[in-house]
């Protein structure tokens, strides 16, 4: 359980409270970050035992660290809610489906090779006409929800993506500033692989030479944010050792969630003789792409214009987590054209929060409509977000109300811009009470 001195740093203040997407969505004490505390508090006294209800509340937080940005007593909450969690999945038996369906997750989701298998799978079942079928028929809806939420957020891909292998080596353009080393992920890897190989592109256009190790795995923050502990540093060991074997400057990493759990070694290995060292060097060089290239210095690459507005989510994990929230702004108002628009309360979480909208999928659905009724009423042509789980729960509630909105991630956006090749603006599904604009001109191929 989490020590005493950082249980006792909350004093109640409340400056949580309207920051907790739970907490506004139910308006219950015990599913606030001070709430939560307090329960944690009683578990370490043994005033309280790990009951259904208590391993409950610790469920249904996001861990979207919103309450952190907000604290004024400094209260390690991102630290509490994990080892509280990890508490949870030691001492608390879950009942067989929820052991079933975690486990099937956990099974997939940090492991790419397996994924690319689903992912075949998956792209058989849309392209045979099933899925439209099996939706179409209200079959679907025999499924316990988080079974359907997880088919409802299939992403759409190729053959292409699921065969696509980073180059080990690219060169630099021009002159080298930096020798960097690329964390390929997990989903993103499988699923959203345009967002790695624009994170090469980008990184190679500005100077640098791009190493991508070969045989790299999960970076473990699933399982982490989950109370997999054990599962977790496993998965970290293996990451820095296979780093090790390739000097770099700086290691890079372009989903938020992520770069959290890396940024994170040096502490979650403080105490492991053998790792603690070499967790502490492998962190220290751990920058998110939108701050490596910032820190970079002036731009060596020309910006074409993209004449689109642009509508930025704040990801939890890069604004709350690594307190990143000017560098992707700056890097997208370095593109010629480009309209920049901030979602209102934007530091709310968007229901995705990882492994979230599949454990919780009625909680996720109600956090993830107010954030979809925020982005909206800004009228955006694009959608950037810095984590694919953030895109992926967006779209899929966008489509529930017969919308599509183009959506990438901000270096994707930055990638088309310096190879002026355009990115293309999606025409939105036309339904009653759409908010969405009609694209204007697709961006500019200048240059």
């Amino acid at each position: 359980m989490p020590g005493r001195d950082l249980v006792e740093d909350c004093v109640h203040c409340g400056f949580c409270l309207p920051h907790c997407p739970t907490y506004l969505s139910w308006g219950e004490e015990m599913d606030s970050p001070r709430g939560r505390i307090d329960l944690m508090r009683g578990l370490r006294d043994g005033k309280l035992q790990m009951t259904p209800t208590v391993a409950s509340h610790f469920d249904r937080c996001l861990g979207c660290l919103a309450c952190m940005t907000a604290c004024p007593s400094g209260v390690k909450y991102d630290v509490l809610i994990e080892e509280t969690r990890a508490k949870v999945e030691h001492t608390h038996r879950r009942s067989f489906g929820e052991r079933f369906f975690r486990g099937m997750v956990f099974a997939l989701f940090p492991r790419p090779g397996r994924l690319r298998v689903v992912g075949a799978f998956l792209l058989l079942y849309a392209r045979t006409g099933l899925q439209w079928l099996v939706r179409r028929s209200g079959l679907i809806r025999l499924l316990p929800s988080n079974l359907q939420q997880m088919e409802a957020l299939t992403p759409e891909i190729g053959w292409s993506d699921l065969t696509r292998q980073l180059p080990e080596r690219t060169p630099p353009a021009g002159p080298a500033r930096a020798r960097v080393g690329v964390v390929a992920g997990c989903v993103q890897r499988v699923f959203f692989p345009g967002v790695n190989d624009a994170t090469v592109r980008v990184l190679a256009a500005e100077g640098c030479e791009v190493l991508v190790p070969r045989g790299q795995g999960c970076c473990g923050a699933l399982s982490m944010h989950s109370g997999r502990d054990e599962e977790s540093l496993g998965y970290a060991r293996k990451l820095i050792a296979r780093f090790e074997q390739t000097p770099v400057d700086a290691i890079v990493i372009n989903a938020a969630g992520c770069g959290s759990q890396l940024k994170d070694y040096a502490r979650l290995f403080r105490n492991d003789p053998v790792w603690a060292e070499r967790a502490r060097a492998f962190s220290a060089k751990v920058k998110d792409v939108h701050e490596f290239l910032v820190a970079l210095g002036p731009p060596h690459a020309t910006r074409h214009p993209i004449a689109a507005r642009v509508t930025y989510h704040d990801a939890c994990h890069l604004a709350h987590g690594q307190r990143i929230r000017s560098q992707p702004r700056a890097l997208l108002r370095s593109i010629p054209s480009l309209e920049l628009v901030d979602v209102a309360d934007g530091e709310q979480c968007c229901g995705s929060a990882g492994t979230y909208n599949l454990f919780q999928p009625e909680s996720a659905d109600e956090v993830g409509e107010r954030k979809v009724a925020a982005v909206l009423r800004t009228r955006p042509e694009i959608l950037a977000s810095a984590n694919p789980g953030c895109t992926l729960h967006i779209q899929r509630l966008l489509k529930a109300r017969g919308m599509s909105l183009r959506a990438a991630h901000p270096v994707e956006i930055l990638d088309a811009s310096i190879r002026g090749q355009g990115l293309p603006v999606g025409e939105p599904d036309r339904t009653e009470g759409s908010t969405a604009p009609a694209p204007r001109s697709p961006a500019s191929r200048a240059g």
